[in-house]
């Protein structure tokens, strides 16, 4: 009996496995029933010259857009990851390629339709601040690559002026947190010099006591050069030099003024 008894339950399991495929089948997933859809990268690199915020920006080759500026950026191949695309696509418009201190850090998603006028793109994009960066090359499909200042660089082409938007927003936030803008300082710098690139990249003024208070009463954040000093104009005392400390993170954080415009 115990023999016939297993032989009706795997029957009945073998029969629901038929009856769960062809359940399956009916409802099978129809790529075809989709409207197909690209995705791309778009990436929103800033950095320090001459005092001045810049973007990394490339003339169009092609339509749409063709001779406008833009954010790099492109297609993501079948075979690739978002982030390998952007390292990609950075390497092949702009000639920037094994960048050191480039940190690539994923942005948001861009999916609104009509956003690109060939067909519905999703886009991934990625916001850094590169620290002593080169000069870029044109290539690929642009025409030509350059640095240009963060207040001149609008309007753009596609919705780019609201990811560049975004992602100095994003960069004026890991300023906060992070010990990030001691990379844009020489090996030795005043804390004015240092006050200077918070400016820069916030885009506003800060009380001078003030800020100095809150940097020398961060743990690691810098550390006194013994000795060291450094004339920065007029007739005071030469200004006490620093160095970038141990510390990764800010702990406090070091918070931006309220729009407003009231100082730290």
């Amino acid at each position: 009996m115990r023999g016939h008894d297993e032989d009706a339950t795997n029957r009945d399991a073998t029969n629901r496995d038929a009856d769960d495929r062809r359940a399956y089948d009916k409802h099978a997933y129809d790529k075809h029933a989709y409207e197909p859809f690209a995705v791309t990268v778009d990436l929103a690199v800033l950095t320090l010259r001459a005092g001045a915020l810049h973007v990394l920006l490339v003339e169009r080759g092609q339509e749409p857009y063709a001779g406008r500026w833009a954010l790099p950026g492109g297609f993501v191949l079948p075979d690739e990851s978002a982030e390998t695309a952007a390292r990609r696509e950075l390497a092949e418009e702009t000639g920037l390629k094994d960048v050191s201190g480039l940190h690539l850090e994923q942005l948001r998603t861009y999916s609104e339709p009509g956003r690109d006028p060939r067909m519905r793109v999703v886009s991934v994009a990625f916001a850094a601040l590169l620290p002593h960066a080169p000069e870029p090359t044109g290539g690929g499909d642009a025409a030509q690559a350059c640095w240009q200042p963060y207040d001149d660089a609008r309007p753009l082409a596609f919705d780019h002026d609201r990811i560049l938007a975004d992602a100095h927003d994003r960069v004026g936030a890991k300023f906060e947190y992070t010990c990030l803008a001691t990379a844009f300082c020489p090996p030795e710098f005043t804390l004015g010099e240092l006050q200077q690139v918070y400016e820069t990249v916030w885009g506003t003024g800060l009380d001078r006591p003030n800020f100095r208070r809150k940097v020398l009463a961060t743990p690691g954040f810098v550390e006194p050069v013994p000795g060291g000093a450094r004339l920065t104009g007029g007739r005071g005392k030469p200004a006490a030099l620093y160095r970038a400390g141990s510390a990764t993170a800010l702990h406090p954080p070091l918070l931006r003024p309220p729009r407003e415009g009231r100082s730290a």
